[in-house]
């Protein structure tokens, strides 16, 4: 009989440590063999309704058992899953399915329903998922240039069209054991995650239930919890985005959270600051991570995160990480220039128009579309978006970098950077700002600050103080 390697994952934990925690979330504590033994019922009850190799199928639910149920159930099927964010509107839903082309939809009824019309409804222990079929036919193969594929994600579209990204079973075992060469977690680790689940899977939750790392979902991320769950569960490792660290480098309460080895900021640059007032509440360092969705976790900052917090560190063993020129051939170190990676676990192929991935690479690198340098032992920096530079009379403005200096200002909770046309210079720097709450600012005070820290050209002209600033699912900043 075939096996599918994702699978296998989730089944070999039930059997290597069957009675450890897996996961503790709303309904309570799972062991590993109860999470395999209900994941398997689902799984043949999929099978049942005609999900098998060849196919596509969306998994929609909330943080917690049933997302992770539900994912490696329908990857044991054959088919090809697209984990779905259940914070996604009817007409994001839509658009998904029409590009993606998926056969099937499954979803815990938690969210918005994502089909007009329910097949069935499959019920579980605790709760039950909603199936339907989209109408796509059977014989119509989802991304049969790709062997064996295990996911489709897009990418979040931020910066142009979101792609497909599709990665096969192969693929997910080598990015996550090329990730755990620097995370280094195994079954005495708790994590306590308050990310999405939809787009933190392939080498996240699947890495945890290879190795027996117990999952902590927290309800939300508001300081006090994330502080008691860790707690009540001896977390050891907080892998969070810069919103939850700045939340919790901003609580007033005195609770410590001692059980806590590692904490690792994802998802979008953080700022110095952030850093440093995270490690006087919680005398932590923070360490950045580098993710991305065509490579897994290929950069890691736990060597300098006390002495370079705002660095995303070094190159995972195996990986090569280059600073390329536009030739795409290395730069000296110290330069500024595109972040070029090759290493396992790279994505197979981007799905429209179908494209492997021998194809896009550029001299084996791929290209991030981040800006970054390199010092001589190696330590990466991000230094922007290339996508997202501004360029004012020809000079590069990274977005980034101004928005760290905003954020240093004590009542400015968050900052995005932009520009708008200038007769003269061709775009002007455009900045609006989330204050924390009671705070007030002098906005003339504060682009006079800014012109004292910046070069003049990197300087805001303008700024406008606003309610909240639109995030992307996954967690980072959506510019215009």
């Amino acid at each position: 009989m075939k096996t599918w390697p994702v699978y296998e994952i989730l089944k070999d934990a039930a059997i290597k440590w069957p009675d450890n925690p897996a996961v503790y979330d709303d309904l309570g504590t799972i062991s590993f063999q109860q999470l395999f033994r209900e994941t398997e019922e689902l799984r043949l009850q999929l099978i049942q309704l005609g999900i098998k190799e060849g196919m596509g199928i969306g998994v929609m639910a909330s943080n917690g058992r049933h997302f992770i149920m539900g994912i490696f159930a329908a990857a044991g099927t054959g088919a090809a899953v697209m984990p779905m964010s259940p914070q996604l509107k009817k007409a994001e839903i839509d658009d998904i399915l029409q590009e993606a082309k998926l056969h099937a939809v499954m979803d815990d009824r938690t969210a918005s329903q994502p089909l007009d019309a329910v097949d069935t409804v499959i019920p579980m222990m605790n709760g039950s998922f909603r199936f339907a079929f989209t109408g796509i036919h059977e014989s119509v193969t989802f991304a049969p240039f790709v062997q064996q594929p295990a996911f489709i994600r897009f990418t979040s579209g931020t910066t142009g069209k979101s792609k497909g990204v599709i990665v096969s079973h192969q693929s997910v075992l080598d990015r996550i054991e090329g990730a755990n060469n620097g995370l280094e977690l195994g079954p005495a680790d708790t994590v306590i995650w308050v990310l999405p689940m939809a787009y933190h899977f392939m080498v996240s939750i699947i890495l945890y239930v290879r190795f027996g790392t117990a999952i902590a979902v927290a309800k939300d991320f508001l300081a006090k919890n994330i502080i008691e769950i860790t707690n009540q569960h001896k977390g050891t490792l907080l892998y969070a985005s810069p919103v939850q660290i700045r939340l919790l480098a901003n609580d007033t309460g005195t609770d410590q959270m001692p059980s806590l080895k590692k904490v690792i900021s994802t998802s979008a640059a953080i700022g110095l600051e952030v850093c440093k007032a995270f490690k006087e509440r919680f005398t932590l360092d923070v360490s950045q991570a580098y993710g991305i969705i065509e490579i897994g976790l290929p950069i890691l900052n736990y060597k300098k995160s006390a002495r370079h917090p705002e660095a995303v560190g070094y190159a995972q063993p195996g990986y090569t990480v280059e600073i390329l020129d536009e030739n795409n051939n290395p730069l000296p170190n110290g330069s500024i220039g595109n972040l070029g990676i090759k290493g396992p676990g790279m994505f197979d192929a981007y799905l429209l128009p179908p494209t492997l991935s021998e194809d896009v690479l550029q001299n084996g690198y791929f290209l991030t579309a981040d800006y970054a340098s390199k010092t001589d032992d190696g330590l990466i920096k991000i230094e922007g978006r290339s996508k997202s530079v501004i360029n004012i009379s020809g000079l590069k403005v990274f977005p980034e970098e101004v928005e760290a200096v905003l954020e240093t200002i004590p009542q400015i909770r968050q900052a995005r950077i932009s520009s708008s046309p200038h007769p003269l210079l061709g775009q002007i720097i455009e900045a609006e700002v989330v204050l924390h709450d009671g705070a007030k600012i002098d906005v003339e005070d504060v682009l006079t600050w800014c012109k004292k820290r910046l070069s003049a050209f990197k300087a805001p002209q303008r700024l406008k103080i606003v309610e909240t600033l639109p995030m992307t699912g996954s967690g980072k900043l959506q510019r215009h």
